[in-house]
């Protein structure tokens, strides 16, 4: 029998059901339009967008490890780059760069080129505080937490303030020991 072997983001993307594009990304400006009609503060909207994403990105990894073949990760380096090539791609069909790496190695940057959320997206005014895809700061997050990772994950540019590029700052915190429910020792 052959050995299993990580699946790269192209053929993942390949094989996973898709949405139309245009759907999912008028979908989400819906409930991006409708947190900002009903908490009227762009700040609780984003806190918000990113409180969906942590819950999203909670269960999304179980759905990642199952079909990417993906083994455990050697470090946050290795897991960076895996979020970057391969689950981007695998949910949004893009990938992302990661640069920016800080001496300890456990600061780095998510730099996407292309934003599917973002089509069709102009901020107005009034709205010039809304991290507009703050719900993907939640995914990385709420996904890097169930496998033992604890970050802080924030926008540091944004094509929609006027940046040349979305990047994504994700900081460990820490490292978090896997607990068992019970031990057999006892």
């Amino acid at each position: 029998m052959a050995p299993v072997v990580p699946r790269s983001g192209d053929a993942v993307f390949a094989n996973v059901e898709r949405v139309n594009a245009e759907l999912f990304t008028l979908t989400y400006g819906a409930i991006v339009r409708q947190l900002l009609t009903d908490l009227e503060e762009v700040e609780e909207v984003n806190k918000q967008l990113d409180q969906m994403g942590y819950n999203i990105g909670v269960r999304l990894i179980d759905e990642f490890l199952a079909k990417s073949n993906i083994s455990r990760c050697v470090d946050f380096k290795e897991t960076a780059e895996v979020i970057a090539k391969v689950g981007f791609k695998m949910f949004l069909g893009v990938t992302a760069t990661v640069t920016n790496w800080d001496v300890e190695g456990t600061t780095c940057s998510l730099v996407l080129e292309d934003n599917p959320l973002v089509e069709f997206v102009e901020l107005p005014d009034t709205c010039q505080g809304l991290y507009y895809c703050n719900i993907l700061s939640g995914v990385v997050r709420g996904a890097l937490e169930m496998v033992s990772m604890k970050t802080e994950v924030s926008w540091v540019r944004d094509m929609l303030h006027g940046d040349d590029a979305y990047e994504l700052r994700v900081k460990l915190i820490k490292q978090v020991p896997e607990e068992y429910p019970y031990k057999d020792d006892e």
